[in-house]
């Protein structure tokens, strides 16, 4: 499949997919488009993309539209015509502003041209501008971690989300920590960098509401929170996932196969699953916990009270929410999140 004409193979799914539900689509809240570097596709393509969603569903007034770029992937033509195109939210894969750190992840931008791309999103007329960083790479200090949320809260982002670094295997960064030349990530240096970079926002004005996200106020990622409400979504592309109504099911991976059985007018979908009870309350309860507003208890199902009360005495939950009826973590709780759904669902 070629780049340039990959525009053309998701507007086929989104025409696809308006056809299969028929009656049952929806106008659309929140278009994100992401899942690597969309803006290597030209703001023509993107916009066209865009053009066909709001022709086959049509957007709500004052639809969130996001695109993810790298700093190196825009330049300001591009996005003055994806502004103009109907885009309101950029989202930056900045990851660091520390050379050493640039290196390892292998990105090819600067701090500068980082801070020149997000001045030029502003200039553009981006409603909202997010950065996203990497935390705990090795070789990464405290000084550079500093660095790197001045650099992106200086250049008046209005949304972080700032991920701890995960080897994936077969990558040449796996390659390195396999041979001993890069130092394997230790969760003790990765638990203290997210404290850090917690309190480093929060002294900026930026208000934790996410496990791994921060915003100005009124700089939530909307699309991303009717994800964590486990909201329906419809999506398009190799891989991508949808959910409807306690179906969920995923398209093929491979972008070959994914092209080719659009091009036969074939649905690219793999597999369908229905979600069982236990699913869905395992999943309400992962995602409704990792923000910061939590769940309500009586929409967590089934829980046992001892469970509750043990993880409140141990720190994890709050008391006071829990008072309120609410399951909310705390600070030291958003840790070992992971855990603390275990123990609610397992």
């Amino acid at each position: 499949m070629q780049r340039d004409t990959f525009d053309q193979v998701l507007i086929s799914e989104v025409q696809l997919a308006a056809r299969e539900l028929g009656l049952d689509r929806r106008a659309v809240e929140t278009v994100f488009i992401g899942g690597g570097t969309p803006t290597l596709l030209s703001a023509q393509a993107l916009v066209g993309v865009l053009d066909t969603i709001k022709s086959e569903f049509g957007l709500v007034p004052g639809a969130e539209v996001t695109t993810e770029a790298n700093p190196d992937s825009v330049d300001q033509a591009k996005l003055d015509q994806l502004v103009a195109g109907g885009f309101t939210r950029i989202s930056y894969g900045v990851q660091s502003a520390a050379p050493n750190v640039l290196k390892i992840l292998d990105r090819t931008h600067t701090a500068g041209a980082a801070a020149a791309a997000i001045a030029m999103a502003r200039s553009a007329g981006f409603e909202q501008i997010s950065a996203d960083l990497i935390i705990a790479t090795p070789g990464e200090s405290d000084g550079d971690l500093l660095a790197s949320v001045e650099l992106v809260t200086g250049a008046g982002v209005d949304h972080v989300s700032a991920y701890t670094l995960i080897v994936e295997p077969n990558t040449p960064l796996a390659r390195q920590v396999a041979a001993g030349a890069v130092p394997r990530p230790d969760d003790e240096t990765a638990a203290h960098r997210y404290e850090l970079v917690d309190k480093l926002l929060a002294e900026r004005g930026f208000t934790w509401y996410e496990v791994s996200n921060w915003a100005q106020p009124g700089g939530e990622c909307q699309h991303n929170m009717h994800y964590w409400r486990n909201d329906d979504w419809l999506g398009i592309g190799p891989g991508a996932h949808s959910h409807q109504s306690g179906v969920r099911w995923w398209n093929v991976k491979h972008p070959r196969s994914y092209a080719e059985k659009l091009s036969i007018g074939e649905s690219p979908v793999e597999q369908r699953e229905v979600l069982t009870v236990g699913q869905v309350q395992m999943e309400t309860v992962m995602l409704g916990l990792r923000t910061a507003a939590g769940l309500e208890l009586a929409a967590a199902g089934d829980i046992n009270p001892e469970v509750i009360t043990k993880l409140v005495s141990d720190g994890l939950l709050d008391e006071v929410a829990l008072a309120a009826g609410r399951l909310v973590v705390t600070a030291r709780g958003r840790l070992l999140a992971d855990a603390i759904i275990r123990d609610l669902v397992g």
